[in-house]
């Protein structure tokens, strides 16, 4: 008995192929890198998702993660969802101020809730949460999970965001950019920047005076010349309108820290008398000062002083 065993040639074809079948071809080309396999993608894809905690509430239970900016039309009201089990909230501070009881903010178990009713063109700006990291009772923001985005609350009859006053201090500081907020409900309506004297538009270059259209014209490198009255004009769709007037001071403040007197009212008192004790700070502008008294018989660390 002989069998023959034959090894790598294949069986023929009872069939002739049709044209373009099982054709295989010798191409001399470099094999192209491979791609990451999914599971390097999946967890690369994850850290960026991990950023996006903030979700609109939706019809019909439906959610939305949210974009960079979002526009509503004013009088709509809004609920935002923030992932996480201890969330802190950023919004425009007037709703703070004002304490407006249009806004409510919740924590439940694994998400943080903002609700703001009936809005008004006021409340555009960025909208914000984070998770807090805490370890006792200290607490963190934690910096790998935050969600944000920028809400225009659109109204015709308020292109411009409205401010509590009609006229405001812009202090333009050599080392520092400088804006002029005159920001928009619309972020497509056309803002131009003006003089008051001589009356003429300002030029934005792009460069050294640009547009932001979350934050307003901002002077990249203010000089004496950028001094005096300047407003904003917008238009979109109907009859421009004029922003409030803002007042451009110069100011070149020597660097270092700021110097304190302090001056009390008079130097000898009876027991039971009061009397009043001045603490002034001079420095500069725009930059928070915050005191800390120390006076007779006040406990520090433990000890009396």
């Amino acid at each position: 008995l002989f069998i023959l065993l034959v090894i790598g040639q294949p069986a023929k074809n009872k069939h002739p192929k049709e044209p373009g079948e099982n054709k295989i071809k010798h191409v001399n080309k470099k094999l192209k890198p491979k791609p990451p396999k999914m599971k390097e993608r999946e967890s690369a894809d994850s850290s960026l998702k991990s950023q996006s905690i903030l979700t609109q509430v939706m019809d019909k239970g439906r959610f939305q993660k949210l974009a960079a900016t979002l526009s509503l039309s004013a009088g709509q009201s809004i609920e935002l969802r923030c992932k996480g089990s201890n969330v802190t909230w950023n919004y425009p501070s007037y709703l703070d101020t004002f304490k407006d009881s249009r806004l409510s903010i919740k924590q439940l178990d694994r998400y943080g809730q903002l609700i703001l009713t009936n809005s008004t063109a006021a409340d555009t700006g960025e909208y914000s949460c984070w998770p807090q990291l805490c370890n006792g009772n200290k607490c963190r923001k934690d910096e790998t999970k935050t969600g944000s985005t920028y809400i225009f609350f659109t109204d015709k009859e308020e292109l411009f965001v409205p401010t509590p006053s009609y006229f405001e201090i812009v202090y333009l500081n050599p080392d520092k950019p400088a804006v002029i907020p005159c920001r928009v409900t619309t972020p497509t309506a056309k803002v131009t920047l003006h003089r008051e004297f001589p009356a003429e538009e300002i030029e934005t270059d792009g460069t050294d005076i640009i547009y932001d259209v979350k934050k307003g014209f901002v002077y990249q490198h203010p000089t004496s010349d950028h001094k005096g009255i300047v407003y904003c004009k917008a238009e979109s769709q109907g009859a421009p309108q004029i922003s409030i007037k803002y007042h451009l001071l110069y100011v070149e403040v020597p660097k270092g820290p700021p110097s304190t007197t302090i001056v009390a009212s008079s130097n000898r008192a009876e027991v039971g008398d009061s009397i009043h004790v001045i603490c002034t700070v001079l420095g500069e502008p725009d930059v928070d000062v915050n005191f800390r008294w120390q006076h007779p018989g006040q406990e520090v660390r433990g000890e009396m002083v």
